[in-house]
């Protein structure tokens, strides 16, 4: 059983998120600048509302507390089915396994609700958290991209991941 409950986002939820953000900013950086005011909630939200952006937030069940955020994006259809994956979690919650269930219920979201039939999760090689983390879904290490994303003013080199929707078992 799940200690997870994962939603979509919406409105209502940015006091919880942008409080959890202001707590978990030595936590997040440096990979990866997260929202701490409403202007950033407000851009963030409103890639969400429509088209090819979807934001999760993972909830403990019992407490509504914020355990991180999870989103799918650029979600593409027709003969390629895919999207990629990012997510973060807040300090509090770090090293408990809920992230692990979070990320886990989001890509089942994604290969059910979705019906997609790849993800692709692009990590930093130093931030082995995030990486543990998805080899445990059964991600698989598919290359390495230089100075792929900027973060913090800088282009940051990641380790492309993914999963396939036969090959994911969400009981891992």
């Amino acid at each position: 059983m799940s200690l997870i409950q994962l939603s979509r986002v919406v409105r209502d939820d940015a006091t919880d998120l942008i409080s959890a953000n202001c707590s978990s900013q030595d936590h997040h950086l440096p990979w990866v600048t997260s929202f701490t005011d409403q202007a950033g909630f407000d851009v963030w939200f409103a890639r969400c509302l429509t088209g090819p952006n979807i934001g999760l937030i993972a909830r403990v069940q019992a407490t509504g507390e914020v355990v991180g955020v999870i989103n799918i994006s650029e979600i593409v259809g027709g003969a390629f089915h895919s999207a990629y994956l990012a997510y973060y979690g807040m300090a509090k919650f770090s090293g408990k396994g809920l992230m692990t269930d979070a990320v886990r219920s989001a890509v089942t979201y994604a290969f059910g609700e979705l019906g997609l039939h790849r993800l692709e999760a692009n990590i930093q090689p130093n931030n082995h958290a995030s990486i543990a983390l998805v080899r445990r879904l059964g991600f698989q290490k598919e290359g390495f991209s230089p100075r792929y994303l900027r973060i913090n003013g800088e282009w940051q080199d990641h380790e492309r991941w993914a999963v396939l929707a036969d090959v994911f078992k969400a009981d891992r």
